[in-house]
């Protein structure tokens, strides 16, 4: 057998192989845009600022789950744009593994709606998060059109979330509000304050100093 039929061969076993523990590498494809890019680690840098005490979660976005009940690389799996797991370790991880995470599936996911997606997104990933994934809540975002909805499990079946006063949507696992601010997904407190970005906050601190007369650039 020549080289170039051996690493074909291997290839072909690869596709069924039962990976060893840490082995599952994310398989996602690029995302649509940057502007899709964008939002997702904007999500991501929020919450894990908002959240930079606690070590009980993990948060990702473009990441792939693999979820087959044989534990094969090649059948059951998919890519949330944005999704977090409570009750968890903290840590860096490859993909997500379910069946090397205590059978734990995610427990919010926002999928960011594009022309080739938002279908999928709307129905059979809709599906698969309600029916076997059990995630307790999901959102969708178009950022070009501002298309926002948010559902949340009850009794089996998601229920579409009503909007707040300010137009924002619950999420009974975070204990936060997401909502559109500038074009964009953001996360808000109970109280309707919008969580910043590490250097939005930044920025309110230098405003108050120099409102104090103090030079932000000399501390």
């Amino acid at each position: 057998m020549t080289i170039a039929q051996e690493l074909d061969s291997q290839k072909d076993i690869c596709q069924d192989v039962i990976f060893p523990p840490g082995d599952l590498y994310s398989d996602e494809p690029p995302l649509e845009t940057e502007l899709h890019l964008r939002q997702i680690i904007l999500l991501l840098t929020c919450l894990e600022w908002l959240w930079r005490d606690r070590n009980d979660f993990y948060a990702a976005g473009n990441l792939t789950i693999y979820y087959s009940p044989r534990q094969l690389k090649s059948e059951y799996f998919r890519g949330p744009d944005f999704f977090v797991v409570l009750g968890t370790e903290r840590k860096t991880r490859k993909s997500w593994v379910v069946w090397e995470e205590d059978g734990k599936y995610p427990n919010v996911i926002v999928e960011i709606l594009s022309d080739s997606t938002a279908n999928t997104d709307k129905s059979l990933k809709k599906e698969i998060y309600q029916d076997t994934f059990r995630t307790l809540d999901y959102f969708w975002f178009d950022p070009y059109t501002q298309e926002f909805a948010g559902f949340h499990l009850v009794d089996g079946e998601y229920q579409p979330l009503q909007a707040s006063e300010q137009g924002h949507l619950w999420s009974h696992q975070l204990g936060l509000y997401l909502g559109i601010h500038e074009g964009l997904l953001r996360f808000f407190t109970s109280v309707g304050q919008l969580v910043p970005t590490p250097e939005e906050r930044a920025e309110r601190l230098a405003a108050k100093l120099r409102e104090l007369n103090i030079d932000p650039d000399t501390i």
